[in-house]
């Protein structure tokens, strides 16, 4: 299984002919990873074909096989890029927020956002990594681990600052806290329209979200 969640190297950049490409062979490169993306949209992952990926890019399927050995393989390359994008950005919303006072509820829903739009703008992809680890795939079970496991550290961290502060129950466990907490976060990210043609609004999940984060985080009843 190839290993996910780095930054990408030279080593995963190199052509399947051993050549690391140059500022044009990755323009070709990140061309085929856009259409693999795009293609998610309407075809599942199953069914991608090199030579619809490569007619989308622009170029042939000799092409491709320049860079990747297999549809699957860009599709890997795509849950690597997804994984360094989503530790960045998820780590900051939380790691970067203040837990005290009023500022935590800000905190809490500027980490909502973050979920509801990270999810939003990688839907496709998302759904593929969620609906393969779910049928058992355990490729894209590591997938999801990586992607969110060093969230929860983080999110369990300040839960363990708050219970040794005292503002939680002494017997409440960190880890177990924060991971009930992200797979809120992730599955109603993961579901929203779905939610909302049950009739409420984007905002009113995302202060849903954040309520909910707040009180499990913190101990105190959300802000009015």
């Amino acid at each position: 299984m190839q290993q996910v969640g780095g930054s990408v190297t030279d080593e995963e950049l190199r052509a399947v002919d051993g050549r690391v490409p140059g500022r044009r062979g990755l323009a070709t490169r990140a061309r085929l990873l856009e259409q693999t993306r795009e293609l998610l949209l309407t075809t599942s992952y199953r069914d991608l074909k090199v030579v619809d990926i490569a007619r989308g890019a622009g170029t042939s399927p000799a092409t491709f096989y320049q860079y990747f050995p297999d549809a699957e393989s860009a599709l890997w390359a795509l849950a690597d890029e997804l994984v360094g994008e989503g530790k960045e950005r998820l780590n900051r919303s939380v790691r970067d927020g203040s837990w005290t006072g009023r500022a935590a509820y800000d905190t809490c829903e500027r980490i909502a956002a973050t979920f509801l739009g990270f999810w939003d703008e990688h839907r496709a992809l998302l759904a593929v990594i969620d609906l393969a680890a779910t049928e058992g795939d355990i490729r894209f079970r590591e997938i999801r681990l990586q992607l969110l496991m060093s969230f929860t550290d983080a999110l369990a961290e300040e839960v363990r600052d708050q219970r040794d502060a005292g503002r939680l129950p002494a017997d409440l466990d960190p880890m177990a806290t924060a991971s009930v907490l992200v797979a809120m976060l992730a599955q109603v990210s993961g579901h929203r329209y779905g939610i909302e043609r049950h009739g409420t609004t984007g905002a009113e999940i995302q202060r849903a979200l954040a309520r909910l984060l707040y009180s499990g985080v913190t101990g105190r009843k959300p802000p009015g």
